[in-house]
């Protein structure tokens, strides 16, 4: 975390949290949702988020369609969101914007891998931090995750060929996991606006 951020954090200690307005695609890609997005609808499926948070769809009827807002391509911008995003002891990730606590909404986990070729087929992370995997699973839709010393996300769908690679040689073996318990098993959250806006 960046020290001026520190700084802004113990000058004002209690500035109040923001919801939906930052959100971290399937590809690693940060999007910011203005009031406009937000009234859209939410990003991620109505059934996803609910289901993520341990509810049914039939929780949250009223969400209509996913709305992504707008992709940030500013890249000091972008930078600083990724130095500056961790998690807290609930699994809800966040971007500490000086002294505001920004949550962020996932369209799928909190780290998505970039994977090289091989032989090495080394991990980074959207970040650009690097990672080693210590497992890897399959979900029921296809999509191969890493868990990492770092924490856990997706392959990029970029990089499939190279996961594919990786898998082949038998370096990593992947175990079969169902995308409705990735959440609970890796204690994240996918959607901090659901479950604020559903335990108020």
């Amino acid at each position: 975390m960046d020290d001026i951020v520190k700084q802004a954090m113990a000058k004002w200690p209690s500035v109040p949290a923001c919801y939906g307005w930052l959100a971290l695609s399937a590809r690693g890609d940060w999007y910011l949702r203005d009031d406009g997005a937000q009234a859209a609808g939410p990003f991620q499926s109505a059934a996803f988020a609910a289901q993520a948070a341990g509810h049914t769809a039939a929780d949250a009827p009223e969400r209509r369609a996913a709305a992504k807002g707008s992709r940030l391509l500013h890249e000091k911008l972008v930078d600083f969101i990724q130095r500056n995003y961790e998690s807290d002891a609930q699994g809800r990730w966040f971007f500490q914007n000086g002294p505001q606590r920004v949550y962020v909404e996932l369209e799928a986990t909190p780290w998505v891998w970039r994977v090289g070729s091989g032989p090495e087929f080394g991990v980074a992370a959207h970040t650009g931090a690097a990672a080693q995997p210590s497992a890897c699973f399959l979900d029921d839709e296809g999509r191969l995750y890493l868990q990492t010393d770092i924490g856990f996300g997706l392959v990029h769908s970029l990089d499939m060929a190279h996961a594919a690679d990786a898998i082949e040689q038998g370096l990593w073996v992947p175990d079969p996991v169902t995308v409705a318990e990735l959440p609970q098993r890796f204690a994240y959250v996918v959607s901090p606006e659901f479950i604020q806006a559903t335990t108020r």
